[in-house]
């Protein structure tokens, strides 16, 4: 059963549009580099889809070998095509000729972008026998990724592909289109973060705003605040609640159901945009990345709309993304705050689940986190009862606004 398994998509191919349309010259083409790649072929079946909307269809094919397989899938209205070759290691290590089968056909077909995938199967004690390797970029030319022993929900929103899996060391963790949300195990890092530092420089906070934050994480820290009155937490996507009362109670803690709670389920743009008093002690912008439909809320307008609902004395928070494998973006997000606020503090964390140190942010038009004094945090988390923390305390509030230099210089200078 070992083997290795290559899948190739191939995006925006120069190749003659024969290959994209015509299962006999398809078929030939494949046909004549599993040979010469030394495999054993064995059957094929070929299908052509009929014109759609008055363009040709696609081709899809196979290739039985006696080694496994070549199958192929092509988009021609998009260049595309999807290349999967098996081979298995059973009487013989057949892993070059996958190779220089996989090399051959992609060749050929041109593509102006190319996306690969490696995986070795079939072995239980290799390194697949400890769950499904599910990876994710930090960039263009960076992954990291976590195994998983259980897909517990799968399913395509309205908005997005969700998922909850699940492993021994992360615990239950939110996936949302390929991107890890939160973790069982680690979530306390992020939420921590993102609540109590702007949450302890204030007074007594009684009003909050949570944006996105479907997962309830940031619900359950502002309400160990007992000053807290009233929180309204806005979700564009139902079914992200709904996942999330149903699998990641260790991470929310009911915090819905608790009666200062207001949950809506609309876009936050248009919630912000409708909002009439500038009653809000903490905004929390709780998103996916700027690449998802939470895009239009990481823009200098949408800022401003949270910065007219701010109370006197109130903050803004939200992530920036990872200082490191994405600059640019921190510095432009950074900049847009700048923008509106007069005060902009940067401030950082590792997330194990994120696998980086990531980049968060506090605006205010008036309140500086970073003139608070150890002493005084630690008097307010004893005044407000907060105990249980596993991140945040009186000595790591000052130092989550310690910059390396780096990250300090993708940071504007603050307005005071």
């Amino acid at each position: 059963m070992q083997g290795l398994h290559l899948t190739a998509d191939l995006y925006l191919c120069a190749c003659d549009s024969a290959l994209l349309i015509n299962a006999n010259t398809l078929a030939d083409l494949c046909r004549q580099h599993t040979l010469d790649a030394g495999l054993t072929l064995v059957a094929e079946k070929w299908h052509t889809f009929p014109d759609f909307q008055g363009e040709p269809g696609g081709v899809t094919g196979m290739l039985l070998l006696a080694e496994s397989h070549l199958a192929l899938h092509t988009w021609p209205e998009r260049g595309g095509i999807t290349l999967d070759v098996y081979v298995c290691n059973f009487m013989e290590d057949n892993s070059a000729k996958a190779e220089q089968l996989l090399e051959a056909l992609v060749a050929a077909f041109m593509p102006g972008t190319i996306q690969r995938e490696r995986l070795l199967r079939g072995d239980e004690n290799g390194p697949g026998s400890s769950g499904e390797l599910t990876l994710e970029p930090l960039n263009q030319t960076s992954v990291y990724g976590f195994r998983f022993n259980r897909r517990l929900h799968a399913r395509q929103t309205a908005y997005q592909r969700l998922e909850v899996l699940e492993s021994a060391e992360l615990g239950r963790t939110l996936r949302l289109d390929d991107h890890f949300m939160t973790s069982e195990a680690d979530e306390f890092f992020y939420h921590e973060a993102l609540v109590h530092p702007a949450a302890m420089a204030h007074d007594a906070p009684r009003r909050a705003l949570v944006v996105g934050g479907g997962d309830g994480g940031a619900l359950d820290e502002l309400l160990k605040h007992p000053s807290i009155e009233h929180i309204t937490l806005v979700e564009l996507d139902g079914e992200v609640i709904d996942a999330a009362r149903t699998y990641l109670q260790n991470i929310h803690h009911g915090a819905f159901d608790d009666p200062r709670v207001c949950v809506k389920v609309q876009d936050g743009a248009q919630y912000l945009a409708a909002a009439q008093q500038a009653s809000q002690d903490l905004i929390l912008l709780d998103l996916t990345d700027p690449e998802t439909p939470a895009g239009p809320l990481y823009t200098r307008e949408f800022f401003a709309q949270c910065q007219r609902v701010l109370a006197p004395g109130g903050a803004l928070v939200l992530h920036l993304g990872t200082p490191f494998h994405e600059p640019a973006q921190v510095r432009e997000l950074a900049q847009a705050l700048s923008a509106v606020f007069p005060q902009v503090h940067g401030y950082g964390v590792h997330i194990p689940l994120y696998g980086t140190y990531w980049a968060l942010a506090l605006a205010s038009n008036d309140l500086d986190p970073t003139a608070i004094s150890p002493a005084r945090i630690e008097q307010r988390l004893d005044d407000r009862g907060i105990t249980g923390l596993q991140y945040y305390n009186a000595d790591v509030h000052g130092a989550l606004f310690a910059l390396p230099n780096y990250y300090r210089k993708l940071m504007p200078k603050v307005r005071r």
